[in-house]
């Protein structure tokens, strides 16, 4: 497999002015790869930077040093830590995706108008086509129909998690990124959100993933990367 992703030496510290200028470490010096077409899990207890890698390569942080190369469709091998603000928007519109642990969207905007809208702004598809797929996948994630047009936030923890989900990967991104992604969902809804996983790597989605539930993430994963030792793991990865 191609390299998609070549991380060399990623660093991100944050100063926390509040408390006189106290600097935390929160990565140092990671260096990883993620082959194209793969889903790459992170391991490691609490604080050891995995949240933090996700967000570096989606660029919500500015990493303090080190690089992140991507072989983008739009603009060829960049640096995601150096690229414009300009691009970096556009790529997540058009390539990269993330799941993060809570759902954030525009009130008053209806369950279905929430998936729907990435698929349209991305792929060009007509808006019944559009609705008639993000409705099939919000029944799979079992979204009853009665509440497509509600507000997402009347729903539970779950059902938010459940939309968050349906609205990254119904458009099939080219990297998708997931922080957590079933940490508030039951055993019956995380394996539905399992085999979609699956699914989409299949279709050639490459995918970072962190997962609270061991388990989980041994079922999905390709490779796992172990923050604490530094190292991939051996012997825990199904293909």
């Amino acid at each position: 497999m191609d390299i998609l992703l070549n991380i060399e030496g990623l660093a991100k510290k944050f100063v926390l002015h509040t408390r006189e200028g106290k600097i935390i470490d929160a990565l140092q010096d990671l260096s990883l790869q993620v082959r194209e077409g793969e889903f790459l899990g992170l391991s490691g207890p609490s604080g050891s930077g995995k949240s933090t890698i996700l967000k570096c390569v989606y660029r919500t942080y500015v990493p303090t040093r080190g690089s992140v190369w991507y072989e983008s469709d739009l603009y060829g091998r960049v640096n995601l830590a150096a690229l414009s603000e300009h691009a970096i928007i556009e790529l997540r519109k058009q390539e990269i995706g993330f799941v993060s642990q809570f759902l954030k969207v525009i009130p008053r905007v209806s369950a279905l108008e929430v998936v729907v809208e990435p698929l349209l702004s991305r792929n060009g598809i007509l808006p019944a086509k559009a609705r008639m797929k993000a409705a099939e996948l919000l029944e799979r994630l079992h979204i009853p129909p009665q509440l497509f047009d509600a507000y997402p936030i009347t729903f539970s923890g779950g059902e938010q998690q459940r939309i968050n989900i349906a609205r990254a990967v119904i458009w099939r991104p080219k990297v998708l990124l997931l922080d957590e992604p079933t940490a508030s969902l039951d055993q019956r809804s995380a394996s539905i959100v399992r085999d979609i996983l699956k699914e989409i790597r299949n279709e050639g989605t490459t995918m970072i993933g962190i997962f609270h539930d061991t388990a989980m993430l041994t079922t999905v994963a390709d490779r796992i990367y172990d923050l604490e030792r530094g190292e991939y793991a051996h012997g825990l990865c199904h293909s």
